[in-house]
């Protein structure tokens, strides 16, 4: 007999491989706790054959902690379950339906007026993605979300630095954050990217940087070709080892005070930093770099073909692009530096001009 009564309430008590487990049926009544102890009979068994049973029933707060644990998340992964989880914490993952999926969308943009399309996508693709490993973890029979439709995204313009805007900007920022400001414009990595550099991924005499820690599986330990500029930026500071940018001798994690000081001081627009990376990929199209080219540069993904496992034959053809985005930047600086040495000399001409017309007057 496995029930026993403790108090007015049934409990179920199952040996398997010598260990007892134990549960309470919560019921009074001897035929419904003897249908819930043989359930619990059945899931400890197939537990025992390795067969994992579906619990819709999980709230999706109890999927999104054991995702965290065992489903090695990506960062934004992270950072989207800031909005995911107030709304869909308490809901259980069996109940989540296209439905609820569009009632969220309506929700996001009544609670933030200017929220993009793009931004709620971005929310449910991550919901989907856990939603996806809780089929494969046997938490789930399928997906509600495999086929949600998604808001087509607006193309909005990008901002693109100029060459001039880009001097202002490095002569207004810190010491600190000017070297990060380089690395970006001049590698086209990521922030994440460019604080988790350290001198261990540096070959000098290669002139080659390896980004070690990327958003995407395409960008891991990609090879970049340094500039000139960064090339003497680095050396400047050289160390055996370590963290390559800090402050104070500490790593460091966040730059948006040092950027937004920066913009204020330059008197520039409002400029993501993640814009410079955008300004790095224009200037390669700018100069004729090749798509595929430009791919392996930034670290997107360029597919699951036998041909990307050998990206390190392209590093003649990734030297040649930064050569061409040098040239590129040293042009614009000349025809920003004429131009500015022109008007220069038509203000200076106006002003005499201006002066020789008031001593023409005759004295009487």
């Amino acid at each position: 007999m496995a029930l026993f009564k403790r108090g007015n309430v049934y409990w179920s008590y199952v040996w398997v491989n010598g260990i007892r487990h134990a549960k309470s049926t919560g019921s009074t009544n001897r035929r419904t706790a003897e249908r819930i102890d043989q359930r619990f009979k059945e899931e400890l068994n197939l537990a025992r054959m390795g067969v994992v049973e579906p619990k819709p029933e999980m709230t999706f707060s109890e999927l999104a902690a054991r995702f965290l644990a065992d489903g090695a998340p990506r960062p934004y992964h992270i950072d989207r379950l800031k909005p995911l989880l107030p709304y869909w914490g308490d809901t259980q993952i069996g109940r989540i339906t296209k439905a609820g999926a569009r009632e969220y969308r309506a929700y996001r943009h009544k609670a933030k007026k200017n929220l993009s399309d793009t931004t709620v996508n971005r929310d449910l693709e991550a919901l989907r993605h856990m939603l996806f490993w809780a089929v494969d973890e046997g938490i789930l029979l399928t997906n509600p979300l495999s086929r949600v439709p998604m808001v087509r995204e607006r193309r909005k313009p990008r901002v693109m630095l100029t060459v001039t805007e880009e001097d202002k900007l490095l002569a207004a920022a810190a010491p600190h954050l000017r070297s990060i400001i380089i690395a970006a414009l001049d590698s086209g990595m990521r922030r994440g990217e460019i604080l988790a550099e350290r001198w261990e991924h540096v070959d000098f005499t290669r002139r080659i940087l390896y980004a070690t820690k990327s958003k995407t599986a395409g960008g891991e330990a990609r090879e970049i070709p340094l500039t000139e500029r960064l090339l003497a930026d680095l050396e400047a500071r050289r160390k055996p080892e370590g963290v390559i940018f800090t402050f104070d001798k500490q790593p460091i994690s966040r730059i948006k005070t040092a950027w937004k000081g920066a913009l204020r001081r330059a008197g520039l627009r409002s400029i993501r930093f993640h814009d410079l990376r955008h300004a790095f990929n224009t200037r390669l199209l700018e100069v004729g770099v090749l798509k595929d080219i430009r791919k392996a540069l930034m670290g997107h993904s360029s597919g699951e073909d036998v041909n990307s496992i050998y990206t390190h034959v392209e590093i003649g053809l990734r030297r040649e692009a930064i050569q061409k985005l040098e040239g590129w930047a040293a042009s614009q600086r000349k025809a920003a530096k004429e131009k500015a040495e022109k008007e220069d000399a038509n203000e200076r001409i106006t002003d005499n001009g201006s002066g020789d017309t008031g001593n023409s007057l005759p004295e009487r």
